[in-house]
C-alpha cells in the first residue's frame, strides 16, 4: 500500500513508531520535498494542525546532496533558511541506520534539534524531531520523483 502524507495524519504515534522501525533508510534525498508536521496523530486535529503549520511556519526542505546540505522552507512565503548537515547515522528512536539532519553544527537556532528520517514509500519519508535527543513529534516530505 502507497502511503501519502495524508494516510500518515491518520495513523497513530504507535502506528507511526512502528512504521519507522520497520521502514528502509532510503536513498539520500534531493530536491525539494514537501513538509506535513504531524501533531496529535490519529486524531481529527493533526490534519488541521498540519495546513496552519505549512501555510505559515514550516513548508518543506531542500536538499543539496553534492553538499550533504538542507535547507527548511520556512514562513508563508518559503525562505530557504536554517542549514543542516545530512548523513546516515544511528536511531536516536532505535539504534538502526536512518538519514540524519543534523542542525548542530550549522544553525544558531535550531543547534539543539536533530531529524532522522527514513522512506516509508516512494518518495515519501517519514521523519522524527528530537530536541536535546528527545523525541517530540513526527513529519513527512514528500518529493515529486
Amino acid at each position: 500500500m502507497r502511503l501519502d502524507a495524508d494516510r500518515l495524519l491518520t495513523m497513530s504515534q504507535n502506528e507511526l513508531d512502528d512504521l519507522f522501525r520497520q521502514s528502509p533508510t532510503g536513498g539520500f534525498p534531493q530536491g525539494e520535498g514537501t513538509g506535513t508536521v504531524i501533531v496529535a496523530p490519529g486524531t481529527t486535529a493533526s490534519a488541521t494542525a498540519a495546513k496552519l503549520i505549512h501555510r505559515f511556519a514550516w513548508q518543506g526542505k531542500v536538499f543539496d546532496p553534492e553538499r550533504s546540505e538542507l535547507l527548511n522552507r520556512v514562513s508563508p512565503i518559503g525562505v530557504r533558511a536554517v542549514r543542516a548537515k545530512v548523513y546516515r547515522g544511528t536511531s536516536l528512536f532505535d539504534g538502526r541506520e536512518s538519514i540524519v539532519l543534523d542542525y548542530s553544527r550549522t544553525s544558531l537556532i535550531a543547534h539543539w534539534i536533530r531529524d532522522e528520517m527514513r522512506l516509508v514509500s516512494p518518495s515519501v519519508y517519514l521523519g522524527i524531531v528530537f530536541w536535546d535527543n528527545a523525541k517530540i513529534f513526527n513529519f513527512t516530505l514528500t518529493f515529486a520523483h
